[in-house]
């Protein structure tokens, strides 16, 4: 069963996504838990890691949509985000947040299949690229996707995204343990490398994304090894 998010002040409004998620449920023999929350602060007061799909209407008191998706987005990263709207110009912006899609009111029923379909597909194929990680704002859902690499300072780490980094304590052995499945790689004592953003490996040095980093004289030749199977496909795990 996914757990599916509706954040919406109209009664109206969230009510007719609702019935469509059920329509379809009952059309595709998938099962749906909805949940409803009537503004952004409630709902980020509430939130837990479990959503698959949050439908966000963007124009909202208190909090709009936008701002509650920026702060979604510090929590759980694998979540498949669809903004409602009724204007698209401020649609347009939620992919500034990665936003799977958006959805015009007042929604049809066939645009609202599109969507959903898309945003199950999304969530799915993250799924099992993501792990969970407890910090001081509370557990925040990371995708290996965008994870380029993790370092570990002053007994803090800190895991470097593309677009942001989380910190949080820890020891790099317990990340290096539960990241190894997803390919993972030690160039040095300080840094967990994910072999999908290395650019170029030279001398004693790693480019990952735009970042170097150094390889450790002991660990370099372990290194390119383990870096060579991942290539090949022996050691590239999920």
């Amino acid at each position: 069963m996914r757990n599916i998010a509706i954040v919406e002040d109209e009664d109206g409004a969230a009510q007719v996504l609702t019935d469509y998620i059920h329509q379809y449920a009952a059309q595709s023999g998938q099962e749906f838990r909805v949940s409803r929350f009537h503004n952004g602060e409630a709902f980020l007061q509430q939130y837990q890691c479990v959503y698959a799909v949050v439908f966000m209407d963007i124009q909202m008191p208190q909090r709009d949509g936008m701002e509650t998706a920026v702060a979604l987005r510090q929590r759980d990263r694998n979540v498949s985000l669809v903004f409602i709207t009724n204007l698209v110009q401020y649609a347009l912006k939620g992919y500034e947040v990665d936003a799977v899609s958006f959805l015009v009111k007042p929604v049809s029923y066939y645009d609202f299949v599109l969507k959903f379909r898309k945003a199950l597909d999304i969530y799915c194929m993250n799924e099992v690229r993501s792990f969970t990680v407890n910090t001081p704002g509370g557990l925040c859902r990371i995708s290996t996707d965008k994870l380029m690499y993790v370092e570990i300072m002053n007994h803090r780490l800190f895991y470097h995204m593309v677009d942001d980094v989380i910190e949080r304590t820890g020891v790099l052995s317990g990340v290096e343990e539960e990241l190894r499945e997803f390919g993972f790689l030690r160039c040095n004592k300080c840094y967990l490398v994910n072999p999908k953003f290395i650019v170029k490996v030279k001398g004693c040095a790693v480019q990952v994304g735009d970042h170097t980093l150094k390889i450790s004289r002991p660990r370099r030749s372990a290194f390119l090894a383990e870096l060579a199977n991942w290539y090949a496909g022996a050691g590239g795990g999920g």
